[in-house]
């Protein structure tokens, strides 16, 4: 029986907080280290190393930026904790869908608009990151440059043009689809129940208490 989405949501920040709080190296990489054991265990390692190149360029800027102002340890920790906190989010979201955490946040009395603007964001990111990469491809086979220097600057309307078509276009089904639907509907239905059940209160419980202590010993 698997947690209530909420109850993983809960774990993630209480994770979060851990990490943002360690101020060593050495358990920084133990947290690290973790995270990315669970990754391996769960099989989710490549896709994981594929979601890592989108950080690659923030993790350089703040290595070098802790570097530049304070020392090496410090650049470290920087992006120890980036990583930490990126790998624990994609673990979070291989686990678990975001419609069953935005519906689940419904079900605790979130607003619905705000819980779909959530998971909508959620999902179809990555639906526009693929799209500007294949209006990147279609650009660049046409002639155009577009690589990243100065000289490239005055094609950048050659990317956005399309990119922009295309999402207004998405938006404008996507809300014909919701209005299809009866999204402003009062009365909402749920097809799965989301309840909290005694291993959600056991694991919310273990989470804050393993938390709390670890958290007290490092201070």
């Amino acid at each position: 029986m698997s947690l209530d989405p909420r109850t993983k949501l809960l774990l993630l920040l209480l994770f979060a907080v851990v990490v943002m709080l360690t101020p060593g190296l050495p358990i920084l990489g133990a947290e690290t280290a973790l995270v990315v054991l669970g990754i391996v265990a769960l099989g989710f390692f490549r896709a994981w190393l594929r979601f890592l190149r989108a950080i690659i360029v923030l993790a350089a800027i703040l290595f070098a930026f802790y570097f530049w102002t304070l020392s090496l340890d410090a650049a470290g920790i920087g992006v120890l904790r980036l990583l930490a906190s990126v790998s624990a989010f994609f673990f979070f979201f291989q686990l678990t869908a975001p419609e069953d955490l935005g519906n689940a946040l419904v079900k605790s009395g979130v607003p619905y608009p705000f819980a779909f603007v959530l998971i909508t964001a959620m999902q179809f990111a990555p639906v526009l990151a693929r799209q500007a990469h294949d209006v990147f491809d279609a650009q660049r086979a046409r002639g155009i440059r577009l690589e990243p220097d100065v000289a490239s600057v005055r094609n950048i309307p050659a990317l956005l043009a399309p990119l922009l078509v295309q999402a207004f276009t998405l938006a404008e089904q996507m809300a014909e689809a919701l209005e299809a639907r009866g999204f402003g509907s009062p009365h909402r239905t749920f097809v799965r129940e989301y309840r909290l059940r005694a291993m959600d209160f056991a694991a919310a419980l273990a989470g804050v208490t393993a938390s709390a202590m670890i958290i007290l010993l490092m201070h």
